[in-house]
């Protein structure tokens, strides 16, 4: 078990962000909605090597440089800056994911909450004045003023250092097995959301706490 943190980090795409609605969007381009995980996959595979290689992409540069190759290879030769753009504003204009409301409600009563995200904190802000929670975050904070993103240890020490805290006062929440792995590693504590019920990768470090909903982590944290 361990003690209850000081601040809680959160990821914020797709651990707060709801992606499923993007398969929206993609098929109103007339792409396969298959295509949206592929794309955000695709994205985050492409910044780990460029990481991997020493450098700090801007996430939306490679959102919207994939993006529009996507659509060239699927709908053929044209102008798809007009389906480029309607997807990219898509991404920018998730709401959260249903247990995320009540969740950071009750997480703010146990500690500090802030971000850590490999995206853009306005991607951040807006998507929580959307859900009317942006007053429970004390800073938004993203990799784009580190030296690397996540899952690579500078993006967590980074967080550390701009928090004022050790990071063992840390605890990073995420739907992400990689980025628990990356905190893991870096000395925070990790909370994995497992929405979905699926089983973790036997490759990475374990988190230490498990849960299905924010609010099922905020019980477990308040019993500490």
């Amino acid at each position: 078990m361990i003690n209850r943190p000081r601040t809680i980090v959160f990821d914020v795409n797709e651990t707060l962000s709801d992606l499923s609605l993007l398969a929206d969007a993609f098929e109103a381009e007339g792409l396969p909605a298959l295509s949206a995980r592929v794309w955000f996959g695709g994205i985050l595979r492409d910044g780990f090597a460029l990481t991997v290689t020493g450098e700090n992409p801007g996430f939306a540069d490679l959102a919207k440089d994939s993006l529009q190759r996507m659509c060239g290879d699927a709908l053929g030769a044209g102008d798809h800056t007009a389906a480029v753009e309607n997807i990219m504003g898509a991404l920018t204009s998730l709401s959260v994911h249903d247990d995320v409301v009540p969740g950071v409600e009750a997480l703010a009563e146990l500690a500090e909450l802030v971000t850590l995200s490999n995206g853009a904190t306005s991607v951040a802000d807006r998507l929580f004045q959307q859900a009317g929670i942006r007053g429970h975050f004390a800073r938004l904070l993203t990799v784009a003023d580190a030296a690397r993103w996540k899952p690579a240890l500078e993006a967590y020490e980074y967080a550390a250092a701009e928090l004022g805290r050790q990071p063992q006062e840390l605890l990073l929440v995420a739907v992400h097995p990689w980025d628990i792995h990356g905190a893991q590693r870096a000395g925070l504590r990790t909370a994995w959301i497992n929405r979905s019920g699926v089983n973790y990768p036997g490759y990475f470090d374990e988190p230490d706490i498990e849960a299905r909903t924010l609010a099922e982590l905020a019980k477990r944290l308040s019993e500490m």
